[in-house]
This record gives structure tokens, sequence and C-alpha cells, in this order.
């Protein structure tokens, strides 16, 4: 299991947002030993019994531990054998964050290697000063992730971060650049702060991403403003840590459950207000902000930006000519907006059953292999010609007769393509029963199409249609009304402005 998928069920099946450091602070440890009689011990003998004490307590109640490596070297080799201790401690489906904060390029292969493969951490923190380069031998991990820190709480690093100016801090800049490296389930964000504003800010700039709270957010007031900035649009994304406070102090397990309980609580007041205010703007009779708040809106134009809409005479695989021509090959060499492109197709096969996923040859096997991934549901494809050597096969991937299978393509035109395919899978006893494209291509040709589909028994189902795609970028001021008209023929009144 990948760390992505172990830490959404963790948080799942704790019902939890919070995160536990597991630091062996000299000081804090000293007043803890104190207290239980501990004092003549050695600090290697504190650490060891406090460590085990605080995951037998919190474990029940948090989805993470997130040990600050500098601690552990600091004890030189006992430390590292200590921090080896804290892996066997930790339960195996609650993930190990180490906090590392590491930002060398020399020793990052070594160090990945050594967090990862030795000790058997599930993520690390690393500081993005000397750019991607630092992320990529920690992503080399398929499995693993990394946490960008992109704020930090310590008012001396205020200069720095929100440097020229707070229209354009260099926070956000970070925030914007390190999203481009991988994917929301390997790249995950550190905040340090505890000013909401800030918070807020980062969410808007990275919709998607896994934000961690370093900062102690304090009251109660405080904690509801951190969660109402923080948490994503489903009500999760949000990672708190326990207040280092209560680590040391009696009844742990208790405290640690009334504040999960509190956090619930107030996610939950929090996701009622925001489902009750999406219900009135949708009675609205009037909505000028409605395509603002959609993320589909910003994906439409920037396909548009890169180049996967082009006008002008384009012939067809079928042979037909059309005005304009989509592109959606383009994405794929853009990780961050293919994606994007990726999460907006696998939020429609959320409502699908089926076993495999099909890509149809040769435009769509990108997009089919990255939803295979993403999804976690086995490939396989047909081929487009059968090779008179080898296994002469006619369908690649692993598979039994029966599976149900959903064929994933780019864009509809006349239904050909696909229907050759799915007639390959059948030959070869699989089962196809939906058909999802990412563009609705609209007109008589797609008519045709879908009602092709239609006859044959499939279902065809598609992210967006060419209505929405013009209405947007006429809307955003990217297709001039010929061009537009183009398209549909008609614009329906929308609006981008705030």
């Amino acid at each position: 299991m990948g760390f992505f998928l172990q830490l959404t069920d963790a948080i799942a099946q704790r019902q939890s947002l919070l995160v536990t450091g597991l630091d062996p602070n000299p000081e804090m440890l000293h007043s803890w030993a104190t207290s239980r009689g501990m004092a003549g011990r050695s600090f290697l003998s504190q650490a060891r019994h406090w460590i085990k004490a605080v995951i037998e307590a919190t474990a029940p109640h948090v989805c993470a531990y997130k040990p600050s490596l500098g601690f552990y070297q600091a004890l030189g080799p006992v430390g590292l054998e200590l921090l080896l201790e804290v892996r066997d401690l930790v339960p195996r489906d609650l993930p190990l964050i180490v906090d590392a904060k590491h930002g060398d390029l020399n020793s990052s292969s070594v160090l990945a290697h050594y967090l990862f493969r030795e000790l058997g951490a599930d993520a690390v923190t690393l500081s993005p000063l000397a750019g991607q380069d630092i992320a990529a031998p920690f992503l080399l991990y398929p499995e693993k992730a990394v946490v960008i820190t992109c704020h930090s709480s310590n008012q001396a690093a205020r200069l720095l971060q929100h440097f020229p100016n707070e229209e354009d801090p260099l926070y956000l800049r970070i925030v914007a650049e390190s999203q481009l490296w991988a994917t929301p389930e390997q790249l995950l964000l550190e905040v340090g702060t505890s000013d909401s504003e800030v918070l807020a800010r980062v969410r808007q700039a990275a919709p998607e991403r896994f934000l961690l709270l370093r900062s102690l957010w304090g009251e109660e007031e405080k904690l509801q403003a951190m969660l109402a900035a923080g948490l994503g649009s489903s009500g999760d994304g949000l990672l708190l840590p326990l207040p280092q406070n209560l680590l040391v102090e009696e009844g742990l397990a208790e405290r640690a459950a009334m504040l999960k309980q509190r956090i619930n609580s107030s996610r939950d007041q929090l996701l009622e207000q925001r489902h009750n205010q999406n219900e009135q703007e949708s009675c609205s009779l009037w909505l000028p902000n409605r395509q603002q708040s959609d993320p589909m809106v910003e994906l439409i134009v920037e396909l548009y930006d890169i180049g996967c809409l082009l006008f002008g005479d384009f012939v067809q695989a079928s042979g037909a000519i059309f005005s304009y021509y989509i592109d959606l090959r383009q994405i794929i060499s853009d990780p961050n907006l293919f994606h994007r492109v990726l999460h907006a197709y696998a939020q429609l096969l959320g409502n699908l059953e089926f076993d495999r996923i099909a890509g149809i040859p040769y435009g769509s096997l990108p997009t089919a292999t990255g939803l295979s991934l993403q999804l976690r549901k086995p490939l396989l494809y047909p081929r487009k010609e059968v090779k008179a050597h080898g296994a002469r096969r006619l369908i690649e991937g692993d598979f039994e007769p029966g599976d149900q299978v959903v064929v994933v393509d780019d864009i509809l035109i006349t239904g050909g393509s696909v229907l050759d395919g799915i007639a390959k899978l059948e030959t070869s006893g699989l089962v196809v029963t939906d058909v999802v494209v990412f563009i609705d291509h609209g007109g008589d040709h797609d008519r045709q199409a879908k009602q092709r589909l239609a006859d044959a028994g499939y279902r065809l189902h598609a992210v967006i249609d060419i209505q929405r795609i013009t209405a947007v970028l006429h809307a955003a001021g990217r297709l001039s009304d010929a061009q537009a008209g183009q398209l549909i023929g008609h614009i329906p009144p929308v609006s981008l402005a705030p």
C-alpha cells in the first residue's frame, strides 16, 4: 500500500486528522521523567519509556507519527537505534513521516535509501530551496511521499518568506512550483503558521494537496479558523499536530480523544455551513460567481493555453473536416495538468463498477495508465494490430474471462476505434458496459457516435462537453465570438467576474 492510501485509510479508520510528533526533547522529557519517578535513569531510558507511552496512548486517536530526525541524530549511534525502535513501535497501518527538513543535494540519494529502505519510513519533509532536484531522489520510491516545507512560523523567516510583497510572496511561489514536481499522492505541503490567512492562501493555491500544519493553533477559536482556512472542499486534506504540551501531561489518551472529537465536531459544523451556502447559491437566480468556484474552469483555460484546442481546417481520422481540432496529447508533458485531468476522469469513474481499465491505442494509453495507477485498477489494452511474432496477443495485460472492463478514450468522433477495441475485448471474454471520454464532442458526428454505442448496448460518459468548454473560454476572453460560434453556434451567458 502506498503512502497516500495508507494515510487516507488511517484518517478514515481513526476518524482523526491529528499527527503526533515523537521528539525526545531533553527539557520536555526531564519534567515527564521526574513526575514519574524516573529522574535518575539515563536519558536514553527516559526517551524509550516516553516514546512507548506516547504511542500507546495516541495510536487510536491519530492518523500519523512525525519524529524529527535531528533529535535522534544528536544522540549519536544510539539515537539512530532509538529511531529504529520508533519504527517498530508505530503501528504499521499508521504512516511514519520523518521530519528531516533535508535540503542537501549531495546526500539526498543516500538519505532516501536510509529512510525508505533501511528505516522503513513512509514520508520525509524537505526544504525546497534547492528546487526540484531535492525531491527527485525521494520520488524514485513511488510508494513513498515527500512533504515540502513552504512556510515557517519562525518570525525571523518572514523577511524571506513574504518577500518581495504580500501580493506575490515567496512562500506562494514555492507552493506553485513544488506542485509541478509530483502528484498530490506523492507530494504534500507543510505549513508552519498560526495565521489562518496564510493557511487560506496556501489552500487556495494548492486545492488538491494535503497540508500538514506544523504550528500549534491554540485556543478553540483559532482552531475553528484554521480548519475553515485549511480543509479542502471535501472537508479533508488538512493534518493537525497534537500539541506537544499534551505529550508530557497525565491522561494523554483521554486528552487526545477529546481533541479529536472537538476537531471532528468543528469539521462537521464547517461542512454543514458549506453545504448550506452551496444550497443557497444553487437556488439563486443570478450566479455571477458560479463558474469562478468550479475547478473545471481553470483546467479548461489551461488546456486551451497549452494548445489543446486549435482552429483551422483539420481532417479527422474519420475523414471529416472540422474547423477546430482538440489535441489532448499535449497534457502528458505537463505532470501537474495531467494529474488534474486524471483527477477529473477519476471522479466520474468513481461512480462506475469495473475490475479493469482498458485504453484505446494509442492516444488514450497514457491516460489509461495514469488512471490505473491512481485508482489501483489493473490496466489492459487491445492491440491495434496483432504482431506476427512473439506471443501474438490480441489483448495486452492480465485478466480473467468475465472481468468487467471500463473503456477509456480521450474524445469520441465516430466511435469506430472504440467499437473496434471493445470487439477485441469481448472476443477475449471480457465484459464491457461503460465507455468514458474526456470530451463530449457535440454536433452531428458525436450524436451518431453516441447512438452507435447505445445501439450496441454501451453507456457513454463524458467528463466535459464542447458547450461547457466554449462557454468557459468565451467568458475568459480566450475565444472571440466568431471562434465560439464555430464550436457550438450559441454562447450561453456565463460570467467569470468576481
